[in-house]
């Protein structure tokens, strides 16, 4: 049986980040990290849950996706939230650093929610966040095959600016979100006699789960995340995660037509959580020989000054 060359396998993956990023004319895509805890990391999506975990919380997570394949995507998240005061206000600040061949993107966002009271548990937040974008595109690593003029200049720290919205609801069992993380709609490489495009397209994420008490010491969260963009098929991530005795987790995940996912988290306290997912391609992409999946860990610390504020363990 032939054996894919690794040369080809990385051309190819090269071949598909010039042409994302630097299309002959203008090329529209997804561009937003991907994930597969979303759910331990909302506030990446929407700004709209920025406090509402009640405390300061921060969160750390690195992806790796397509292990083993030459320029495959490594995303690092790195987020901090809070209310302030007791009026409803909640403020966090998330830094995204995305890297996929010889491209690099950083995102620095403020987000900023106001929470309104629907029920004695029912909680409505609105959701602002603001952005600045550096991008770098190293054109120099590229061994192009054909050299083209427009691709010979690097480029270094492109800035552009931009803001999104999103609304977020949330009891002590259900919760439900819609945004817009990035609304301005973003050109890129626009330098040289006969210019290339590569324009931002506006993601619209819905997220949504609900928590069930099997027993008394036992969970069952379902979840959705649902991401639309133009110019690209609708991505739709299903999971189901299971909690026992308020510290283990363990949870399948399906990203249609796309991936198989297996996660598992442990609660150390009811202040810290580690979370690990890793992820099979049923894609053409992951028969590759030298692709060995997407691996993901996330860890979080919610600083609770008392015990009364939570009464366990938060599933979302």
């Amino acid at each position: 049986m032939k054996t894919p060359n690794l040369n080809i396998i990385t051309n190819k993956l090269l071949l598909f980040v010039i042409v994302l990023t630097a299309g002959l004319n203008q090329l529209t895509a997804q561009q937003d990290a991907q994930y597969t805890q979303y759910m331990y990391n909302t506030v990446s999506v929407n700004p709209g849950y920025a406090g509402s975990r009640g405390n300061l919380s921060v969160a750390a997570l690195h992806r790796s996706q397509w292990i083993g394949l030459d320029g495959a995507p490594i995303t690092q998240t790195f987020n901090v939230h809070s209310p302030i005061g007791y009026r409803g206000v909640g403020l966090g600040l998330s830094i995204v650093n995305d890297k996929i061949g010889p491209t690099s993107e950083t995102y620095f966002d403020i987000d900023f929610s106001y929470t309104i009271y629907t029920s004695n548990e029912g909680r409505l937040s609105f959701g602002l966040k603001a952005s600045a974008h550096l991008l770098d595109v190293r054109f120099s690593e590229l061994n192009q095959i054909a050299p083209d003029n427009s691709l010979q200049n690097d480029i270094d720290n492109q800035f552009s600016p931009n803001f999104g919205a999103g609304i977020y609801y949330h009891n002590e069992r259900f919760y439900a979100g819609i945004s817009v993380p990035r609304i301005l709609q973003t050109k890129h490489f626009q330098e040289g006699p006969a210019p290339s495009t590569a324009k931002e397209q506006m993601n619209f994420y819905l997220i949504t789960g609900y928590v069930w008490d099997l027993s008394s010491n036992f969970k069952f969260k379902p979840t959705i995340l649902s991401k639309l963009v133009q110019g690209a098929p609708l991505q739709v991530d299903l999971s189901a995660n299971f909690m026992l005795n308020e510290k283990f987790i363990l949870g399948a995940a399906y990203r249609w037509d796309a991936a198989y996912s297996g996660m598992f988290g442990f609660n150390v306290s009811n202040k810290f959580l580690i979370g690990i997912a890793y992820d099979r391609e049923i894609t053409e992409l992951g028969n590759a020989v030298y692709n060995d999946g997407s691996f993901e860990v996330i860890f979080r610390y919610d600083f609770i000054s008392t015990q009364g504020n939570l009464k366990s363990p938060r599933f979302f």
